[in-house]
């Protein structure tokens, strides 16, 4: 098995379409959610269908764990690919049952590893009590949750999902989302995810690769990657930074939870993690605010000790952004220009940040 850090995904595509073109040179973890992040148009879409084998780069070189799938002289159709696609729509089969749908596609896959692929994928996504529904009579979430299975019970290499949540209301992502979490915790095999919600980006991804224009702007680690002042516009409102922290503590009298990280340690809204539990959770730049003198009488609970990174010009007039470490974790604030002046932000300085709101992604 590759580790999370292990390049397992080599590809290499050069494509134009009218008024497009797709020109990406990558090398992806073995393991783990990697994001494909940007704007519609980006160039997402495109790029994954180039790994599925459904478009064709005269010059594309792709190779997954050691095995090429293309180059040169390799062109290995789509069928052929060891791969499971879930698209935007479930695309289910009508006429067939839940049951039916997973079995289709099945004949590609050697037959000591049909069963063992099905029941996995079954169990998974918690799908067991719907396999002999109709697909007509599932919810939007069911029917994706069934699409997912159909994608993984055919053994796959690598799991590519373009943007699955996009038809779903908000009631259907919640029911989803925890599903999603587990394919994150328990796949032994690369996901690559297609997404333009920085909201979906955070929660899941382990790897960022940002798309712009058909090119790769930048890749990296979440953490590092959500924390770069210079791609903050790709996120514009919802800029911040990924903070990974076990829950320590819960106030019930107060309905508070206590998260301890690296740097040291946030209150927020009760959460239903067990204590002990790793979490994720996320720090939006739009709601640190810095001082330079430790608060008091202040209604905001968490104030962090940090020192000044990099401070930048945010995406709007009259603002920046600064870069902060608190004890080895990385945040960021938006501030505007007028208190950074006042409080003489730059690199080096020691500030407190004050962090008015955290949301506990999982």
């Amino acid at each position: 098995m590759t580790g999370p850090g292990t390049p397992a995904i080599q590809a290499c595509f050069a494509l134009a379409f009218a008024g497009f073109a797709l020109d990406v040179d990558l090398a992806l973890p073995g393991r783990g959610v990697t994001a494909l992040f940007g704007a519609s148009g980006s160039g997402k879409t495109t790029l994954l269908r180039c790994i599925a084998g459904l478009e064709r780069s005269p010059t594309g070189q792709l190779t997954v764990n050691g095995t090429v799938w293309q180059d040169q002289q390799i062109f290995l159709p789509a069928h052929r690919r060891a791969v499971g696609y879930v698209f935007q729509e479930a695309s289910l089969f009508a006429h067939l049952s839940v049951r039916g749908n997973l079995d289709y596609g099945m004949k590609r896959v050697p037959p000591a590893l049909r069963a063992n692929g099905q029941a996995a994928a079954i169990d998974l996504l918690g799908i067991g009590a719907l396999l002999e529904r109709t697909t007509a009579d599932l919810s939007g979430g069911e029917r994706q949750r069934v699409a997912i299975a159909r994608a993984l019970a055919v053994s796959p290499q690598l799991l590519l999902m373009d943007e699955p949540l996009a038809s779903l209301d908000l009631a259907r992502k919640q029911e989803i989302l925890p599903y999603l979490k587990r394919l994150h915790d328990e796949l032994d095999i690369p996901v690559l995810y297609v997404s333009h919600s920085a909201d979906e980006v955070a929660r899941l991804a382990d790897h960022l690769v940002l798309l712009d224009d058909g090119r790769v702007r930048a890749q990296g680690g979440l953490h590092e990657m959500l924390s770069r002042l210079d791609l903050a516009a790709a996120f514009a409102d919802d800029a911040g930074a990924v903070i990974d922290a076990t829950v320590t503590a819960h106030d019930d009298a107060d309905h508070l939870s206590r998260l301890d990280f690296r740097g040291g340690s946030l209150l927020v809204s009760r959460c239903s993690q067990a204590l002990g539990q790793l979490v994720r959770v996320r720090v939006r730049a739009s709601d640190v605010s810095l001082s330079d003198r430790p608060p008091e009488g202040s209604s905001i609970l968490n104030a962090l000790a940090a020192r000044v990174i990099e401070v930048s010009a945010g995406h709007a007039p009259g603002q920046w952004l600064v870069q902060l470490d608190a004890g080895g974790t990385l945040l960021m604030a938006r501030i505007t220009a007028r208190s950074g002046r006042a409080l003489r932000i730059e690199p080096g300085c020691n500030v407190w940040a004050q962090v008015k709101s955290v949301a506990v992604m999982r």
